[in-house]
């Protein structure tokens, strides 16, 4: 009698190969998918290639990407290269005309890529360029990284004070809690101020957008109000007048100095990080206290602040971390890999690439494509 085979036959995949690839910067151990995220994406008919060792930072070896249903090869030659930091001189050089990219590209920034991905004929999605409209929430990786920074600076700080954070009462006697300033209050400054209070602190937070007053007041922060307006497009604020500037600087400077600790996460998109916390400021702030600057990637919101790197000035710790996500890859590549996921769907029809951009996330997000079609010709280099 014949017996029936009942083994599982899975059918080869017929779309489009999303290539992964293996971070090169030093400091990056995040990776584009994870393994949890490649059965979604066989099912939609894609075959998936991860680069050998691609996700080793953050703590992912290539069996577990195997047994998700992932091919280990050469990630350069699928239709799709996903990627987190944005490409050197080299890994462009590895990409042909008429592939795709997906990643974090720094469009804004004066030294981006993006002029030698068009002349490459590489189609480029910058993940940064996403539009912060609701149906795109869960493709929104500035914020899902963001949620990262903001816990992570936190806990820098906690580490670097000489002080609690929580009121501790003991039979020696009863400590203050420390005073948490939180300067910028986006993703990331909402995530700083929640953290702050859950280890005890008393928060305060400040923005030049007074409509985030009640998301400040919603994790149980007080708001700093030095009535200044500066609201600008997609969230973020714009650029401050000279007269706002200087009413600003003022005001902050008074107010710095009363606190234990201060976070800063300040940006304009395409420009240099605002002042916000000046040398006489930090001379005023009592010793012990520390300052996490979590805009050094764009110069610094303390005048102080030398990216990169921790240093004392006053009896001030002034902290300028690079690329904080980094520092907790596992949950950091695990939120990314579902912004990514998220945009590939967006982009495929049974399995095969075809983007329409017609679609409002499609059309911004993509940076480099054919020139007739190229509706993202303006981008800031």
């Amino acid at each position: 009698m014949e017996t029936m085979d009942t083994s599982v036959q899975t059918a080869a995949p017929s779309g489009a190969r999303v290539g992964v690839v293996r971070e090169t910067n030093a400091d990056e151990r995040r990776v584009a998918l994870v393994p949890k995220i490649i059965p979604s994406l066989l099912k939609q008919g894609v075959e998936v290639i991860v680069e050998a060792g691609a996700g080793l930072g953050a703590l992912i070896p290539d069996e577990a990407y195997t047994t998700a249903g992932a091919t280990i090869g050469d990630p350069w030659s699928a239709d799709v290269v996903v990627k987190v930091a944005p490409p050197n001189d080299g890994e462009i050089a590895n990409l042909s005309s008429g592939q795709t990219l997906i990643g974090f590209l720094a469009p804004r920034n004066s030294d981006n890529k993006v002029g030698a991905l068009q002349a490459a004929g590489v189609q480029a999605f910058a993940m940064e360029a996403i539009p912060r409209i609701s149906r795109a929430q869960v493709m929104d990786a500035l914020s899902s990284q963001a949620n990262v920074s903001g816990y992570k600076a936190v806990l820098m700080a906690a580490s670097e004070s000489t002080r609690f954070f929580p009121m501790l009462t003991t039979a020696a006697g009863t400590v203050k809690p420390a005073t948490v300033l939180v300067l910028g209050v986006g993703v990331a400054g909402l995530q700083a101020l929640a953290t702050a209070k859950r280890l005890g602190g008393r928060t305060t937070g400040y923005d030049v957008r007074p409509e985030v007053a009640d998301q400040v007041r919603s994790v149980g922060a007080q708001w700093l109000d030095l009535g200044i307006d500066a609201a600008g497009e997609g969230g973020y604020a714009r650029e401050l007048t000279e007269g706002e500037r200087a009413q600003q600087q003022q005001a902050l400077e008074e107010a710095i100095k009363g606190f234990d600790v201060v976070v800063t996460t300040a940006l304009v998109p395409g420009r240099p990080a605002p002042r916000l916390v000046t040398a006489a400021a930090v001379e005023g702030m009592k010793p012990g206290s520390v300052i996490v600057d979590m805009a050094g990637e764009t110069g610094g919101n303390c005048e102080l602040t030398e990216p990169g790197k921790t240093i004392v000035r006053h009896g001030v710790t002034i902290a300028s971390p690079l690329n904080l996500p980094a520092t907790m890859p596992e949950h950091a590549s695990e939120l990314y890999s579902k912004n990514v996921a998220a945009l590939l769907e967006l982009m495929l029809k049974g399995g095969v690439l075809q983007p329409d951009f017609s679609d409002q996330v499609l059309a911004d997000s993509c940076v480099t494509r054919e020139p007739s079609e190229n509706s993202n010709s303006e981008v800031e280099a």
